[in-house]
């Protein structure tokens, strides 16, 4: 089992007299930075040229700097912008102005464990990654509480590195809630898996196929939309309070026996096998390789992608469903 480290096993005192440099104020970019602050640190914003955060993160309270210029004022520096831009930005606009005891710190692994950045050794590399999504980082802060958090250590030049990691997490919150040491092998892999196999990929891909299963068997796609789709929010919810066990306690006992009956059959040993060789394609670098590939000839399957997901029948229905829920407020991503 992991070790869990809270409040009373970090030294805040480690952040006194440090300027931590915060690259990007998006959803955890604003938590993170705000969070800081609000424990004492001295915190400013690098920003590409033009960003549309600017204006925000000065409202806030902060000063904002080109990456560039963060970087000259900061002895730490957080990357907490997308993966597929964090090697151009390290090469282009922070190794040239990095302090020569500067610690890299990141929220995500791909970029460094996939060797998209190359750290000179004289620089501590650790990772915080709050398991959850900046909003709730800022929310759960404020009420006093916090969001559990990651740590990893991939250089220690100082021989503290975990130390500073530890204050870092425990000054967003995490401390509050429990922080667990992992590496950055284990969290990038494990975070690829699961978002690909079940999170985004796998449940996505499962919800649709129910849906598209049940119209064409010629069953209303308003119903094929609530039994497949629209419910599922109430299943996750009760597996997100209580596990596996409290949703399958709280489920009728005819929902019980379906589970038992077909979940095997769905998700059987073909299911199984595609999950170990997506694992795999993880673990030996395609799958970055292939990301990073489709980044720099300008995202065409994902482009093509994306657009069929949009006029997906099954889009359209939730649309005019979610009409008639006036509890819930719709959201609408741009079209293509």
């Amino acid at each position: 089992m992991a070790h869990v480290y809270y409040d009373r096993d970090a030294d805040l005192n480690l952040l006194s007299g440090k300027t931590i440099a915060i690259f990007g104020y998006g959803s955890q970019g604003h938590a993170h930075a705000q969070n800081l602050k609000d424990s004492g640190a001295n915190v400013i914003i690098g920003l590409h040229e033009g960003s549309k955060s600017k204006e925000k993160a000065e409202k806030d309270g902060f000063e904002v700097y080109t990456v560039a210029e963060a970087t000259k004022r900061a002895d730490v520096v957080m990357f907490l912008i997308p993966d597929h831009l964090q090697a151009s930005t390290y090469k282009n606009d922070v190794l040239p102005n990095l302090k020569a005891d500067a610690k890299l710190a990141f929220a995500h692994g791909f970029a460094i464990h996939f060797g998209q950045i190359t750290p000179e050794a004289n620089h501590d590399v650790f990772m915080v990654a709050p398991k959850g999504p900046g909003h709730m980082v800022r929310h759960m802060y404020k009420e006093g509480k916090g969001v559990p958090c990651l740590i990893a250590i991939y250089q220690d030049a100082s021989g503290k590195a975990k130390d500073f990691s530890l204050a870092y997490a425990s000054a967003i919150g995490g401390g509050r809630a429990g922080i667990i040491e992992t590496s950055f092998r284990e969290e990038t892999e494990t975070d690829l898996f699961g978002e690909q196999a079940v999170l985004c990929g796998g449940i996505s891909q499962l919800m649709q196929d129910g849906f598209q299963t049940l119209v064409d068997a010629g069953y209303q796609p308003e119903m094929a939309y609530f039994e497949c789709i629209n419910e599922m929010k109430l299943i996750v919810d009760m597996i997100f309070e209580g596990g596996l066990s409290w949703m399958r306690y709280s489920i009728s006992d005819t929902a019980k026996y379906g589970d038992m009956t077909a979940g095997p059959r769905v998700i059987g040993d073909e299911s199984r096998k595609a999950m170990k060789q997506l694992l795999l394609e993880i673990q030996d670098g395609t799958f970055a390789r292939d990301w990073i590939l489709e980044n720099q000839t300008g995202r065409p399957r994902m482009k093509k992608w994306a657009k069929a997901a949009q006029e997906a029948p099954c889009e359209a229905v939730g649309k005019e469903l979610r009409k008639m829920m006036p509890w819930m407020e719709q959201k609408e991503v741009p079209k293509f």
